[in-house]
């Protein structure tokens, strides 16, 4: 059964919250001061049940110009709306701004109260009707029924009732990520803070692991209550309490989104397309200062006409929000704008990109790439997001940041992938994607940079892998570096090697007078067997210079040609199996050796003979047992 959510909207001390109490028995004015004068400050909250079976969360919203911000708090998750008129006052100056509200976040169903028709005639009733009907006329809820109801003698009621009921209503996707914009934050003496809200999208589970943004805290759900009962699960549409851990509840206020972790990213910039009401008292001015209201948040920031210098009233722009605090949404969000002082409503629209980067002005392919996100087909959508996102993104992740669906995004994607759009790399069994575009561009910098490389060095056997995450791909987690780089050796893009990254078909090499120093070399090391000389005066002796000489050494080393013993004592690998082989012979006669015995075998010095021992202890060749070595068993 679709869960349904109310919210009330309407001029200041026209019943709204009288209504609510007569429909659901419950006051929704919990503040004393909201008693004391008599009108609503906070959001209230109810819940009733309809004629149908259904149940219905219904947000009270306050009507006193003072605290619209509080009503925009409320509105945002709502899916029909109960307009209330006073029949005594009619269509008064915050109908009128709450209508304009409700305009521009497109909530289009809803019914409407006239309330307080014991306070009046007939014929005053007859002309609030008028009045009414001419105010709805080209407005989100011109077909909207309006039902005549009193608070006090309880007339129309269950019609009002009826009439809503009777209002079909789209149920919230459950499949979409997990998204709860917090409008209220408590503690519960016991149970620690408690962050209430309507569930936009997805399922909250008791145990699920979520995230607070845009803080980026990891939070625990103890439990869940859903019109004041305990539940175990709360969906989508639904009003809902949820107790979180490890918490405060100056951590997780009003405005923060309540959502599964690495889904929603935080931004100071969004990109929208942005409506000034008719009634907008003056043009709005590229970089106007201007109050931002998003789901429940409410934030300051300048609007940045993108293709203009000022926004005449009742025309529509793109533009970019850049913003004094961070917001997450997602696209397809709406939001108002209120003019920073004095404050009233002025526009609002929808959002195109929820963390664009900075646009330049007056450029045509901005707004192009705005109209693609905005109206393109989703394979168009999807290509243009990826297209501008150099990293490794997974399906859930283009869902999110496209709006579109899950389905669509997998037939888009499936579509990108046969026109070899999309490149896909598969990281632990997930897949993930990027535009062919920024793939290729990866592909030229890291060719660059290997070419490069190697024109340097020569002789190492390629580009430290780390190394090359930091210069290259620093937003890379390990193992997507590592998937990526397996997909571009597939495409013979490189070759990968244990700890390194080359040019396909690149081999060490020296040129041809290096080639003749490292055979001295080699010889010198080769002849020397058993003592051999310290590699800095050797390579000095044979024309290295500082930087030809450790080029050279680690090229030994990772060729196994020499083997590094101690500190600046390298053997040839040819000496290290004859000493091998000459100690254990020794060793198979007489069970353990001595180092001076070992020294005498080799016929070498001291200095080199307790080395080499002490290698081979390493390398378990054999074991020290007080002065003597003994053979490592091989059993």
């Amino acid at each position: 059964m679709t869960n349904l959510i109310i919210g009330t909207a309407g001029h200041v001390d026209h019943g709204k919250t009288m209504l609510v109490k007569a429909l659901t028995g419950i006051d929704t004015d919990r503040l004393k001061v909201e008693k004391e004068r008599g009108i609503s400050i906070e959001l209230g909250f109810a819940f009733c049940q309809l004629p149908g079976g259904r149940r219905a969360g219904i947000v009270d919203v306050p009507g006193h110009e003072r605290f619209i911000k509080n009503m925009l708090a409320g509105v945002g998750g709502i899916d029909l709306v109960l307009l209330v008129i006073a029949a005594d006052e009619g269509v008064m100056p915050q109908t009128r701004e709450h209508m304009d509200i409700i305009q521009l976040l497109q909530i289009n169903k809803g019914v409407v109260a006239l309330t307080k028709i014991d306070l009046v005639d007939k014929e005053l009733l007859e002309l609030v009707h008028e009045e009414v009907d001419e105010f709805l006329q080209n407005t989100t809820l011109k077909n909207a029924p309006v039902v005549e109801v009193s608070a006090v003698t309880g007339q129309g009621l269950e019609e009002l009732l009826r009439e809503i009921d009777n209002i079909p209503v789209e149920g919230r996707s459950i499949s979409g990520p997990v998204r709860l914009p917090v409008d209220r934050v408590f503690s519960v003496t016991g149970f620690g803070t408690v962050v209430t809200g309507t569930l936009w999208s997805g399922v909250i589970r008791s145990g699920d692991t979520l995230e607070i943004m845009p803080q980026g805290l990891i939070t625990r759900v103890r439990s869940l209550q859903v019109h004041g009962k305990k539940v175990n699960e709360a969906q989508a549409g639904q009003r809902v309490a949820v107790n979180i851990t490890g918490v405060d509840i100056e951590q997780a206020p009003r405005g923060t989104v309540l959502t599964q972790p690495s889904i929603l990213k935080p931004s100071y910039r969004v990109d929208a397309r942005l409506l000034l009401l008719k009634n907008a008292p003056r043009p709005l001015i590229n970089r106007a200062r201007v109050r931002f209201y998003l789901s429940t948040i409410e934030v300051l920031g300048r609007v940045i006409l993108l293709d203009r210098e000022e926004l005449a009233p009742g025309e529509t722009t793109y533009v970019q929000f850049s913003l004094e605090e961070p917001v997450v949404a997602l696209k397809g969000d709406r939001f108002v704008i209120r003019s920073y002082s004095p404050i009233h409503t002025t526009g609002g629209g929808v959002v195109i990109n929820p963390a664009p980067k900075k646009h330049k002005r007056m450029r045509e392919e901005v707004i192009q790439t705005l109209v693609t996100r905005e109206r393109g087909r989703p394979a168009e959508q999807v290509e243009n997001y990826l297209d501008n996102q150099a990293a490794l993104l997974a399906a859930g992740e283009i869902t999110a940041a496209t709006g579109i669906s899950p389905k669509e995004a997998t037939e888009a994607l499936t579509e990108l992938g046969i026109k070899d759009r999309v490149q896909m790399v598969v990281v632990d069994n997930d897949k993930y994607f990027v535009s062919r575009q920024i793939y290729q561009r990866w592909v030229g910098e890291l060719k660059q940079l290997l070419s490069t490389y190697h024109r340097q060095y020569p002789l190492r056997e390629g580009f430290p892998r780390e190394e090359l995450r930091s210069r290259l791909f620093s937003g890379f987690a390990s193992r997507q570096l590592q998937s990526l780089l397996k997909v571009m050796e597939e495409n013979q893009v490189l070759k990968l090697n244990l700890q390194t990254v080359a040019l396909p078909g690149f081999q060490t090499r020296f040129d041809s007078g290096q080639q003749e120093l490292f055979q001295q070399l080699e010889t010198i090391y080769r002849e020397q067997c058993f003592q051999p000389p310290g590699w800095d005066s050797v390579s000095r002796q044979v024309g290295l210079n500082e930087v030809q000489s450790r080029e050279v050494l680690q090229y030994c080393l990772h060729r196994g040609i020499l083997v590094k013993v101690a500190d600046d004592i390298y053997f040839h690998a040819a000496a290290i199996d004859a000493a091998k082989k000459l100690l254990l012979d020794s060793l198979e006669a007489k069970g353990e050796i001595s180092v001076g015995e070992a020294r005498n075998i080799l016929q070498t010095s001291r200095k080199y003979a307790l080395p080499l021992l002490e290698y081979f202890d390493r390398v378990r060749i054999t074991r020290r047992v007080g002065d003597k070595r003994v053979a490592v068993s091989r059993s």
